[in-house]
């Protein structure tokens, strides 16, 4: 199934201890980056997260936030490292006689502060517990709003293809009435010359350049390009596997194509059709950059 990497989950869990709230924002990158800020007491946990993105995510720069809030019960007796907290606030009132205008530190502050609370005489065992449970959670609601913005994406990318082909099926549909303009007007031109250049000019002269101009802008190949690029990339659309990077490449070689059409283009409606495909192939391009 198509997969967005653009997405955003929130999971929020609680127990006896307290509760934990995960936030998670995954954005477009070409590799798997997760970036983590997490409380001092959870970072040991960090392996064990990148193990478990890594089974359910292929690309994607995602950031990841844990926040806790221990149970009142548990506050009215929170173990403090008294050290950490006395030399926090030593070094605090030496900054505010620097400074002046400084603000205080809260409670809360002090609290988020690493070593203020003293793990070794609190078990947080059932919080980190709980903090894994709760980031399954928050993982499987991410993965399902990727997939819900993916099919977006899909739907969106399959509505250009169709409308794709049907600009080439025009420009083919045009191909015999614009190659028999492009022939009388090269065979007006080339009579001129060839007359210029000798009275005994070989018969057979002008047909053989009106074959070499014909041959130079012919563009049935890069029609059947393009078509063939499209027709890969429905097919590409329907696998289940991370599709980005190969639709990307499909979406360069469109464009290639595109271009080359335009360039042998030698009436308007045939350069006005062309820089309509440009156009479709930049949007989906653009889609495509947020695809897994």
């Amino acid at each position: 199934m198509l997969k967005s990497m653009t997405a955003f989950a929130r999971e929020q869990r609680g127990n006896e201890q307290g509760e934990v709230v995960w936030e998670i924002k995954s954005v477009n990158h070409r590799y798997l980056e997760p970036g983590f800020r997490l409380p001092e007491e959870f970072r040991q946990l960090e392996p064990e997260l990148r193990n478990r993105i890594g089974a359910r995510i292929h690309r994607g720069k995602l950031e990841i936030g844990l926040r806790y809030k221990l149970s009142p019960r548990l506050q009215s007796r929170v173990p403090l490292n008294e050290e950490v907290v006395r030399g926090l606030r030593d070094v605090e009132r030496e900054i505010l006689n620097i400074v002046h205008d400084g603000q205080s530190l809260s409670v809360a502050d002090i609290l988020r502060w690493p070593g203020a609370i003293d793990e070794t005489a609190m078990d947080f065992a059932p919080l980190r517990e709980l903090a894994l449970e709760a980031f399954d959670a928050a993982l499987e609601q991410l993965v399902q709003n990727r997939e819900r913005e993916g099919a977006a994406l899909r739907e969106m990318i399959v509505s250009r293809l169709v409308q794709l082909r049907d600009i080439v099926s025009e420009v083919q549909q045009r191909r015999p009435q614009v190659l028999q303009a492009m022939r009388e007007k090269w065979s007006a031109q080339l009579e001129d010359k060839l007359q210029q250049w000798s009275a005994s000019a070989d018969s057979g002269r002008l047909e053989q350049e009106l074959v070499l101009l014909a041959q130079k802008l012919d563009v049935e190949e890069e029609l059947d390009r393009l078509l063939a690029h499209a027709d890969e990339v429905g097919q590409v659309l329907d696998r289940d596997e991370a599709v980005g990077r190969r639709l990307d490449f499909l979406m360069q070689e469109l464009n290639r194509e595109a271009n080359t059409l335009s360039s042998k283009s030698q009436d308007a409606e045939t350069t006005r059709l062309a820089v309509d495909l440009k156009v479709l192939i930049e949007q989906m391009r653009e889609q495509v950059q947020n695809i897994e």
